[in-house]
């Protein structure tokens, strides 16, 4: 069958994609990492001996297969080997502690573990699972031979595609698990968004990461070709967006910052992107708008979780007066907003947003109790996924975001939303980013501490800026004590660890 016929089809696989484009297009860049390039007709080739080589090590369809390791072809190689041999890949931070990846190993039962020298050093071999090393040398050595096979698989569409585990910003991980059907609606919208045979595409977030994977596989889906970046750095990514000419990419917020601040940023020569993304965390208006004025191509910025539900798009070259929002439900999704008792609420109304569309998860790996949790269902029993996000729709059914339903203070009885304060916060001429959380008090139940980066070459006293900041919000809003620090802590795909600047506080604060 056809790419063409097999993307007409309701439900396809990737890795069906993957061989008609070996047919059709055998000497097309697939992948590029550093010096090293794969063709179509090389991957594929790759895929099948490593599908051979797990179906011949015992992995069954089904069965999990994880990876933890940085961006290189192998990487991908093997991802794309475990769904051709049936079974679920589990892409896993290589930074974990060797406690973290000893529970994600353990609670997805994996039967083979992918892994760079780093997290083989790190790890003590417990859980027992056999382990191949992603370097070059150890990962040829053990692929079935030239040529091999793998036994045919049939890919039901609620088979586990993948086990994404949670950043754990809230607490230990939860394996979310996607099936093929939510990963082929995702790359069978590539089409709308610019993906397809020219499209080059830089992957500068984690592998392990839902953001990554919602933007490499439109591209392998498309044909297209995926430069790979190991590591996030500013100045290398816009060398390498501009020798392979690229088209798309995909951001956080903190990687937009970092690259709009680059002091050569305006000589790189960025002419050839067609569309920029970003999700994952807040995205500043002032930030998107500059993003539009200064870099060439379009700019998308995606709103919704890896659980999948409704997810919201703010075409922002289209829509410039609506960056303070996150855009309109996507075609087939619906986001709706409810309230603390799970009653929907009216239009314009704040509350918690739920939602739900054809991408979504089968569920929490081994913890249907949190499942639950997740799930909310209209009158009519249609299912819903809670974001945990406090929100509005303004009159044109654009969403603004507010803030993180675990994130909001309760001080005095009153609602404080920290992103009200950290508004205003970053208005103050010394100051690069700010985070507000709430901590313990006897006499308010919480009330608002900041934790503030300044500008390079900035000063400013903390109690200064404190009182500077209180003078400007609400009663209820000032803040209790204001630390300058020198950076704040981010996941590996820049959210702001606030439960880490929390417990950092309350270790600090005198007995």
């Amino acid at each position: 069958m056809s790419s063409q016929e097999l993307l007409a089809q309701e439900f396809g696989t990737l890795s069906d994609l993957v061989r008609a484009y070996a047919a059709e297009r055998p000497a097309a860049a697939a992948l590029i990492h550093g010096d090293r390039r794969l063709t179509y007709g090389e991957l594929d080739w790759l895929i099948d001996r490593v599908a051979a080589a797990l179906q011949r090590d015992g992995v069954r369809p089904g069965d999990a297969v994880a990876i933890a390791a940085a961006a290189s072809l192998e990487y991908v190689v093997s991802f794309l080997g475990a769904l051709r041999a049936g079974a679920a890949a589990a892409p896993l931070a290589p930074s974990s502690s060797p406690t973290s990846l000893r529970a994600m190993l353990a609670d997805c039962g994996a039967k083979m573990l992918f892994a760079d020298a780093e997290v083989a050093a790190a790890w003590d071999g417990d859980p027992p699972i056999q382990r191949v090393g992603l370097d070059e040398a150890s990962f040829v050595a053990w692929l079935a031979p030239p040529g091999a096979k793998p036994e045919p698989v049939a890919v039901v569409p609620d088979a586990p595609f993948n086990i994404i585990y949670s950043s754990g910003t809230t607490g230990v991980p939860k394996g979310i698990v996607q099936s093929h059907r939510m990963r082929w609606s995702h790359v069978s919208r590539g089409a709308a968004f610019g993906y397809g045979p020219d499209t080059v595409t830089l992957i500068s977030t984690p592998l392990y990461s839902n953001t990554t994977l919602v933007s490499l596989l439109p591209t392998l889906a498309g044909s297209g070709t995926a430069v790979l970046m190991e590591k996030f750095d500013a100045a290398k990514f816009l060398a390498l967006a501009e020798r392979h000419r690229v088209t798309h990419a995909m951001l956080v917020p903190v990687q937009y910052k970092r690259l709009m601040e680059h002091p050569d940023f305006d000589r790189y020569d960025l002419a050839s992107f067609r569309m920029k993304f970003s999700t994952s965390a807040p995205f500043a208006a002032a930030l998107k708008a500059d993003a539009l004025k200064r870099w060439p191509g379009g700019l998308i910025e995606y709103y919704g979780l890896t659980e999948g539900g409704g997810t919201c798009a703010l075409i922002a070259h289209e829509f410039p007066q609506k960056l303070h929002t996150v855009g309109r439900p996507l075609e087939g999704h619906e986001v709706r907003v409810i309230d603390e008792e799970g009653r929907e609420l009216p239009p314009g109304s704040t509350g918690e947003a739920v939602g739900r569309s054809p991408a979504m998860m089968n569920g929490y790996h081994n913890q249907p109790g949190k499942t639950a949790e997740m799930e909310w269902r209209d009158p009519s029993d249609k299912l819903f996924l809670r974001t945990g996000d406090i929100g509005r729709f303004d009159e044109d059914g654009f969403f603004v975001l507010v803030d993180r339903k675990k994130d909001m203070i309760i001080s005095g009885g009153f609602n404080i939303y920290p992103s009200d304060i950290e508004a205003v916060l970053v208005r103050h001429d010394a100051v690069a980013e700010a985070a507000v959380v709430g901590v313990a008090s006897e006499r308010w139940g919480e009330t608002p501490v900041a934790f503030v980066v300044l500008k390079p070459g900035a000063a400013v006293a903390a109690e200064a800026l404190r009182n500077w900041t209180n003078e400007r919000v609400g009663k209820t809003q000032r803040l209790a004590d204001l630390r300058i620090v020198a950076s704040l802590p981010r996941s590996a795909i820049g959210k702001v660890l606030k439960r880490e600047l929390r417990e950092q506080y309350s270790a600090s604060a005198p007995a």
